[in-house]
């Protein structure tokens, strides 16, 4: 799987979060592509950031970059781990939601 943006290691890690729980990336509603973070996409993208619509959220949206499993937005939002190879995900994240996803 892809992932564009300032990627540093293959457990999809940027410049910007770069924890040992900081595991996922994320495809982007806008283009499609995945990036492991806001501004990652910020950086690289010739576009603005379009959110997922509460209608999209049974999408295969989230990447896992342990194991490479895709997540439904659904999926991912609602645990704080991986259910293929029970990687922790960062709980920080929930505060980035309103950035990618229609919270309203």
């Amino acid at each position: 799987m892809r992932v564009l943006g300032n990627v540093i290691d293959q457990e999809t890690r940027c410049t910007h979060y770069h924890t040992v729980l900081d595991v996922i990336a994320i495809k982007f509603a806008c283009c499609g592509e995945y990036y492991p973070c806001y501004k990652c996409h910020d950086e690289k993208a010739d576009h603005p950031i379009q959110k997922w619509t509460k209608e999209m959220f049974d999408v295969q949206a989230i990447l896992c970059g342990v194991c490479k499993t895709e997540l439904t937005i659904h999926q991912y939002m609602n645990s704080n781990h991986c259910p293929s190879c029970k990687a922790k995900f960062n709980d920080g994240c929930i505060d980035h939601y309103p950035i990618y996803f229609d919270m309203d």
